[in-house]
């Protein structure tokens, strides 16, 4: 039988999937990130610092002012501490440890050089002996960055790799090293999985690929509330061959419900075990790499908001600014600002506000309440915003 749902309440059951709408605390606890992390599946990472790092602020999205180095110990402090891990996801991504198993048979095809661009797949083959020396080195003399081997570094920029960072980059992809900790600029510090995670992490058995697939779309649509077959495969970046036989498993297990919302052409799914809440309260600023947001269309269809990030455009032609977040006001985007942490000055900037057309009155009042608790945790002494 498929389900029935209203565009509303279809948003509802996103938003609560996504963790919106619950209780925030003042001082939010360590467990309380982690508990964000194992909702969401992973923190996207970037590097872009314009404001803080993307992967802080999902858990800020929905906590509230959580300490960072909390988060900081979890992905990259002592081995006892860990409780994430780095590896390719959705992107670049800080993951639970009990999704390590999970992606086990894609750091396989890696290794076999099945997946991957060109040049990192030939150290698969014909450059492996490179890449073997590269690990050893690692392996003898312990963490090492890019920049430690000769002419490791980047020349001008990650677009123009050198060798030995493909080679580091094909390792990372097969498994064989992982991220001991970030330095600097956020370089990644690369060593031996056996001496970065835990070794009850390691020592799980390795679910076959097929069953590994199954889960990772149960986590999917655990995190999504509901999705359409595109969103399910684009959680965790499966390819049609990966998702789509375990899509139907799960169809014929029962863990996926075939539902059908208001306005959506596309078939859709929600998790057996979802509900749908009367109502979402609150407010959040939203990363541009939020999974609630990170796929456009899925946005549109949701939230009737076109998102697109203007990193990359020239400035001339941005329509919103350089880096935009939207703002959940409730159970709708309202508005989105672009924001910068000027950290000499002491303030958060906002460039530029700009109002959805059916924003409510009180929008840029709450908006500027979000805006001056994102510049305390920040460590801001105020936020000055643009006439």
């Amino acid at each position: 039988m498929t389900i029935e749902l209203s565009l509303r309440d279809a948003r509802r059951i996103a938003l609560s999937a996504q963790g919106f709408g619950g209780r925030q605390s003042a001082r939010p606890a360590a467990g309380q990130m982690r508990r964000v992390l194992d909702r969401l599946g992973l923190f996207q990472i970037d590097s872009v610092n314009v404001l803080t790092r993307a992967h802080y602020l999902p858990a800020f999205s929905r906590l509230g002012p959580y300490d960072r180095a909390d988060l900081e110990q979890a992905a990259w402090g002592a081995r006892r501490h860990r409780r994430m891990f780095e590896y390719w996801a959705h992107e670049a991504s800080l993951l639970p440890l009990d999704l390590h198993p999970l992606l086990r048979w894609r750091m396989a095809r890696a290794e076999r050089g099945e997946i991957g661009y060109p040049a990192l797949r030939r150290f698969a083959t014909e450059r492996r002996q490179e890449a073997q020396c590269v690990l050893d080195r690692i392996a003898a003399e312990g963490p090492l960055t890019a920049a430690d081997f000769e002419n490791g570094a980047s020349k001008s920029g990650w677009w123009e790799w050198s060798h030995t960072k493909h080679a580091l980059e094909w390792l990372f992809w097969s498994g064989q090293i992982t991220t001991s900790t970030r330095r600097g600029s956020f370089a990644r510090v690369y060593d031996l999985p056996e001496r970065v995670l835990p070794q009850k992490i390691l020592a799980l058995p390795t679910p076959d690929a097929a069953t590994a697939q199954q889960e990772l779309i149960a986590r999917s649509a655990m995190a999504l509330g509901v999705a359409t077959l595109a969103d399910l495969r684009d959680y965790y970046r499966l390819k049609p061959d990966e998702a789509d036989h375990a899509i139907a498993a799960q169809v014929d297990a029962g863990l996926l419900v075939p539902v059908r919302v208001e306005d959506w052409t596309q078939k859709a799914w929600m998790h057996r075990d979802t509900r749908t809440p009367r109502k979402i309260t609150g407010a959040a600023l939203l990363a541009p790499f939020d999974p609630l947001i990170w796929e456009r269309g899925r946005t549109e269809r949701l939230f009737g908001f076109r998102y697109r990030i203007e990193i990359y455009v020239p400035q001339e032609k941005r329509a919103h600014g350089y880096y935009v977040l939207p703002f959940l006001m409730d159970e709708a985007l309202v508005a989105r600002v672009d924001l910068k942490a000027d950290r000499a000055a002491g303030l958060l900037l906002a460039h530029r506000i700009t109002l959805e057309p059916n924003a409510p009155a009180e929008t840029l009042e709450r908006l500027r309440s979000e805006l001056e608790r994102m510049a305390s945790w920040l460590g801001l002494a105020g936020v000055r915003v643009a006439e």
